[in-house]
């Protein structure tokens, strides 16, 4: 028998220290090897239990939870599981802890505390796994992009090209790192990113300070613009359709598909049927196998898709099984996904000018 997870949970409120416990020790693959109230407590603690997680508030007495996983990440990185409420500000401290190099995050519902997060218990459970088996870095060590950005500069070819992006565990960074570099013409980028509602909006906003690009979060019926970067809304499933010559965002709000909403395999399907091969599909980072079975029809329509290597991979699970399916064209490290891309479109531009 493999040994069980140990999650250190580190929360201010005996509620969900409770919540936590009752949640994780239900399952038969983990356990609660202790709780503390704050991070000056659980500094001593990490030290005599050594855990293979740790589930992080955000606010907290003593130490604040940001500065605390500053510190933990610099001096001794391990899988953080970030606690965060859905409010504004507590979806923008959530994404600065997964800058910093938290491994994803559990949104505490802000009424119905108790009833809510028993709901949350499978999906709690699933990512204490995918945290688990992640790559934790030491803070500051993050790759960046390995093409020079003058090297992504140059024109784009064809308009009519289009990039699908999904990710899941650790694919906020990764998301950053792969359009961060693009050049402002660049064709127009869709991204399902498994987020729940209240997130993904601030998720876009962060997004579009950083890049050339414009970041924002989708619109149902919005027009698809070269030069710009949709976010699919959290809780609500994104697909490419087409208008007339024009591609056009649909989005819904249908069952749970692989038990995400928005799921990776709805944007990547549409895709392999709207624009075949004119989009150049990517899969990130991610638990479970969300997007693989998408990713093989993207390529089987005839578009070029690429799978992040595994060494760069917070958690191997969606591209290890894009790859496993014959998914991917190509399996890149997450630092030359950006270079590659506009590669390609340089590619694709030169052969429907011969």
């Amino acid at each position: 028998m493999n040994p069980k997870i140990r999650v250190l949970c580190v929360d201010d409120s005996a509620l969900i220290r409770d919540l936590m416990t009752k949640i994780i020790d239900s399952q038969p693959d983990m356990t609660v090897v202790a709780t503390a109230p704050d991070p000056l407590v659980a500094r001593d603690l990490i030290k005599k239990h050594n855990p293979d997680v740790l589930t992080l508030d955000v606010e907290m007495p003593r130490m604040d939870g940001l500065d605390f996983l500053e510190r933990l990440m610099r001096l001794r990185p391990m899988p953080v599981l970030m606690v965060s409420s859905l409010t504004r500000r507590g979806s923008e401290i959530t994404l600065r802890a997964l800058e910093l190099g938290a491994v994803d995050f559990v949104a505490k519902p802000e009424v119905g505390i108790r009833e809510g997060m028993m709901e949350y218990a499978g999906m709690i459970a699933d990512k204490v796994r995918a945290a688990a088996q992640a790559r934790p870095r030491r803070q500051g060590l993050m790759a960046e992009p390995a093409a020079p950005r003058e090297a992504l500069k140059a024109p784009m070819l064809s308009s009519e090209k289009i990039i699908i992006i999904g990710a899941s565990t650790g694919g906020t960074e990764a998301i950053r790192q792969v359009i961060e570099p693009l050049p402002a013409n660049s064709p127009a980028v869709l991204i399902t990113q498994h987020m729940p509602g209240g997130f993904t909006r601030s998720f876009a906003e962060r997004l579009d300070r950083l890049c050339r690009v414009t970041v924002k979060e989708a619109e149902a019926g919005e027009r698809v613009l070269p030069g710009h970067v949709y976010i699919a809304p959290g809780d609500w499933h994104m697909r490419l359709t087409r208008s007339g010559a024009n591609y056009v965002i649909a989005l819904d709000d249908g069952p749970p598909v692989n038990r995400h909403r928005p799921s990776v395999d709805v944007l990547f399907d549409s895709a392999a049927s709207c624009a075949g091969r004119n989009a150049l599909g990517v899969i990130l980072t991610g638990m479970g196998r969300d997007g693989a079975t998408g990713l093989l029809k993207m390529r089987q329509a005839g578009a070029h898709t690429v799978a992040q290597d595994e060494a760069s991979c917070v958690v191997f699970g969606m591209p290890k099984e894009a790859i496993a399916l014959g998914g991917a064209t190509d399996v890149i490290a997450l630092n030359d996904i950006a270079g590659h891309l506009v590669q390609q479109m340089h590619l694709s531009g030169r052969a429907q000018r011969v």
